[in-house]
Parts: structure tokens; C-alpha cells; sequence
């Protein structure tokens, strides 16, 4: 099994680059995120506490390493709903205007061109 040796590749600037800047950020989020769910294991091995949730109708005791992980994905989960409707509607609002640009940039065969004399 061999291994291909990494590309060099040049940024517009004439840089030389052995990883791609998209592949670097990737790795770091990637990274930031590992380390945060190893601290939030840790959390979670140190408090084993029962906590009482009171809901509308019902009443519950879970621990709290539960409690705090469903909350946090919940919270997640609702964000990025909310923020894909805004990039929807930016992507569709990009879509409408690149048509309405295309369109004013077609040339019209169906008019005559204007001349003036400067005579």
C-alpha cells in the first residue's frame, strides 16, 4: 500500500500550500469539536445527580449529563433550522436577481437602434 505525497498547491498570491486552507479549517473545527465532547464526557463521569424537570402535564427525574445533553442538541437543532430559513431565502432571493440580470442582459432584436446627428 503506498501513500500519494501531498500536492503542492498555489493560492492567486503565488503561495505554496501542501494542504488545501478549506482542509485546514475543516481539521481545526473538526479538532475543537473532539475536545469539546471530551469535556462534556468528563462533565458527565463527575455528575451523576438526579435532577427534577417539570414539564406542562408530567414530571421527571433524569441525571444531569441527560438533561444538559438533550437541551444543548435541542438548542442546536432549533438554531440551525432557524438559520437554514434565512440561507433559503437568500438563495432564493440570489436566484430571482441572477434571472432579472440575465434577462436585462439578453439583447433585444426587436428594437432599432438610436442614432443622432451631430451635423
Amino acid at each position: 500500500m503506498s501513500l500519494a505525497k501531498p500536492r503542492k498547491l498555489k493560492d492567486n498570491q503565488g503561495k505554496t500550500y501542501w494542504l488545501r486552507k478549506e482542509a485546514v479549517k475543516t481539521l481545526l473545527v473538526a479538532v475543537i469539536v473532539i475536545l469539546l465532547f471530551l469535556i462534556a464526557l468528563a462533565f458527565g463521569a463527575q455528575n451523576e445527580q438526579l435532577v427534577s424537570i417539570n414539564y406542562f402535564v408530567a414530571q421527571g427525574e433524569f441525571r444531569l449529563p441527560v438533561v444538559l445533553s438533550v437541551t444543548f442538541i435541542a438548542g442546536f437543532a432549533s438554531c440551525w433550522l432557524i438559520s437554514i430559513v434565512f440561507v433559503v431565502k437568500l438563495k432564493l432571493a440570489l436566484r430571482k436577481a441572477t434571472r432579472l440580470l440575465h434577462k436585462q442582459q439578453k439583447p433585444n432584436h426587436n428594437t432599432k437602434p438610436v442614432t443622432t446627428d451631430n451635423a
